[in-house]
Parts: C-alpha cells; structure tokens; sequence
C-alpha cells in the first residue's frame, strides 16, 4: 500500500544518512595519527640551504612515525568501511520494499485482523456467525472479506474489497445482502460478482486454508466460478 511504500522510504532515508556519518568518520580517523607523549613530529631541515625543505618524517624522542605496513592497514581499515555499507544497501532495500509473505508449503499470506494480529479459524467463527462478512488485512495487504457460512464454517475463498471502478473499499449491506460501494453506486451480489456498475469487473478472489489453525490466503488462479471466465486479477 502507499502508507507502507512511505514508511519503508522513510527508513531508508533514515538508514543511508547514519551510514553515510559512519563513513565519514571512518574516513576521517583512518588518517588521523595520534603522536605519543602528546609531542609532534619533527621535521629536519637542510642546513646548506637559508630555505626550510620539507624532509622524512623522523622519530620523536617519545613518539614515532607510522611506517608502511600501518598506512596500508589504516587504508584497508576505510576501504572496508565504506565498501561493506555499499554492498550491504541493495539487499536492505530489497528487504524493505519487498512485501513479507508467510513461509510453509502453501506459499500464501497469513491473514491480519484490524490489530495487525493473525486470525485463528476458531476464534474468528465465535466472533462471527453464519452469514457474516468481515474484513481482514490479505494480498498484498489489501482489504479482504472472510465468509462465515450458514453451517459455521469458512468459505473457502475471501472476496477483495476494492471496488473494480475507482478502488474504493466496499463495505458489506446486510440490508440489501450485497457490497454496495457508496462513492459511485456499484453492487456486487453476496460473492462479489458485479450486478450493478459502474463498475466493470467483479470483486477479485483469493484462496482461503488453513495453516495450524491460522487463516491463510493465497492467489486465485482457477476459473473464476462466479461467471466461468478466467481471472481478471493477476496473481
């Protein structure tokens, strides 16, 4: 959703402005060299000439100049520190701007209720009798009835509640015993099949099953049953 694309840039942006301080606060100590005794270095000057020229660094009478073997691990030192950041960044990216998916065999989406909690089948048949339809948290996060039928079961598929004309969610009437979108008049009977437009295209479908006792909903890929036309919706 556009809510979790925002919070997922948000942190991203949060994320490269510490590891670019990290970087530079490497690059700066990697080529800061502390004299010891709290004396500085010393330089030698040519003695035939009135102009001072630059010489070796020497040897203090407490300290010491860092040779060859210490620049080059200082070097190495800020080469990692700013080559590990960089080949890290892609893949916490990836991770962030991929949508988490649920593990097990069936490869769906665990369902979320309002609280961002996952529905157990049972305690969601007490909470709703037969006949009810409520929304949980499915696909892609989108907005996703659950049918309770008139045995106290589940349906074995959940009804998308974003409405095929304009992508507004479309809440249940029990009235009229059918989702009845309220921004432009669209209907949709009791599986989400359109009866009445604006809109064009029925209310997409997902698989419903059960992973130890949890809802789980994965991609409709079969013939939608309503209509016996393939679906719409891309899985």
């Amino acid at each position: 959703s556009a809510a979790t694309h925002r919070r997922a840039c948000i942190r991203t942006q949060k994320m490269l402005r510490t590891l670019a301080l990290f970087a530079a606060v490497a690059y700066a100590s990697a080529f800061s060299v502390a004299p010891m005794g709290g004396r500085a270095l010393s330089l030698k000057t040519s003695p035939r000439s009135g102009v001072a020229k630059c010489m070796a660094p020497v040897m203090a009478a407490d300290g010491f100049v860092p040779d060859a073997g210490r620049r080059g691990l200082m070097n190495a030192f800020l080469l990692g520190s700013i080559a590990g950041p960089v080949l890290v960044l892609p893949a916490v990216l990836i991770s962030y701007l991929t949508p988490a998916k649920a593990g097990g065999g069936g490869g769906g989406t665990l369902a979320k209720d309002a609280l961002g909690n996952e529905v157990k089948v049972a305690d969601w048949l007490k909470a709703n009798p037969a006949g009810s339809r409520k929304l949980v948290q499915g696909l892609k996060g989108d907005a996703t009835y659950l049918i309770t039928k008139e045995d106290g079961t589940l349906e074995d598929f959940g009804v998308n509640a974003v409405c095929t004309h304009l992508g507004c969610v479309v809440p249940w009437s029990k009235s009229l015993n059918k989702f009845a979108c309220p921004c432009h008049g669209s209907q949709y009977d009791k599986n989400g099949k359109v009866v009445r437009g604006p809109a064009p295209l029925s209310l997409a479908l997902a698989k419903r099953a059960d992973q130890d006792g949890v809802v789980v909903l994965s991609s409709w890929t079969e013939t939608d049953f309503r209509d016996g036309k393939p679906p719409w919706w891309k899985p």
